[in-house]
This record gives C-alpha cells, sequence and structure tokens, in this order.
C-alpha cells in the first residue's frame, strides 16, 4: 500500500485550512452585509445613480484615455532611455531600446490622436 509523506499530509491539510478560512472570510463578509438594512436609510426623492449625458461621457474618457496614454508613451521612453544607457555596445539591448522608443512614440502618437477617435465615435453613436 502506497503512504503519503508526513510533509504532503500536512500540505493537503494546510491548503484545506486556506480553503476553509477564505471560504468562512467571505461568508461572514456577505452575512455582515446582509445584515445592514440600508434599504432604510435609502433616501426615495433621490435617484439612486447619477445619469451624465453622452458628449459628457466621451468627454471624460477621453480625458482618461489621453493620460493612461501619455503615461505609458512615457514610461516606455525611460525605458528605452535605460536600455540604451545600459547597453554598452550590446546590439540586442540597442535593438531592445529602440523597440521601446519606437512604441513610446506609438503611444504619443495614439494620445495626440484620442480626441479625433473619439469624436468619430460619438458621431457614430449620434451624441
Amino acid at each position: 500500500m502506497f503512504r503519503i509523506p508526513a510533509r504532503a499530509r500536512a500540505l493537503t491539510r494546510s491548503r484545506t485550512i486556506r480553503r476553509v478560512g477564505r471560504v468562512a472570510v467571505v461568508t461572514g463578509e456577505v452575512l455582515l452585509f446582509l445584515s445592514v438594512p440600508a434599504a432604510a436609510y435609502a433616501d426615495a426623492g433621490t435617484p439612486a445613480l447619477a445619469v451624465n449625458s453622452l458628449p459628457l461621457v466621451i468627454a471624460n474618457l477621453r480625458l482618461w484615455l489621453i493620460g493612461i496614454l501619455a503615461a505609458l508613451a512615457t514610461l516606455f521612453l525611460v525605458l528605452a532611455g535605460v536600455y540604451w544607457a545600459t547597453a554598452g555596445g550590446d546590439p540586442a539591448q540597442v535593438d531592445r531600446a529602440k523597440g521601446a522608443l519606437r512604441n513610446a512614440l506609438i503611444g504619443y502618437g495614439l494620445a495626440v490622436l484620442a480626441p479625433v477617435l473619439l469624436e468619430i465615435v460619438q458621431g457614430i453613436v449620434g451624441g
């Protein structure tokens, strides 16, 4: 008969205990959430969600998109500089730096074109 080593049994038990612990935590959170009568504190006179117009949503999306693209492009630009500075004449590292620089330029280009692309989307959906 095959016997499971003590270390394997201990790992299996600890995994089981972790799973039971996770289930207990989630169950406790759900019960705590359900025990608070949130509907009793709700104001019936105001809507639950704030509704924005489509042009405002697209304008907010434009700002977020430009910010994210510019941040990513800046990250790639910094990485390209680090790769180039640490290349030490290694052709593979220089090619890696050139690729990161190319990605940074593409990111900056997309950040500049984001307003134009979102205007096209706004025209398609009729906002």
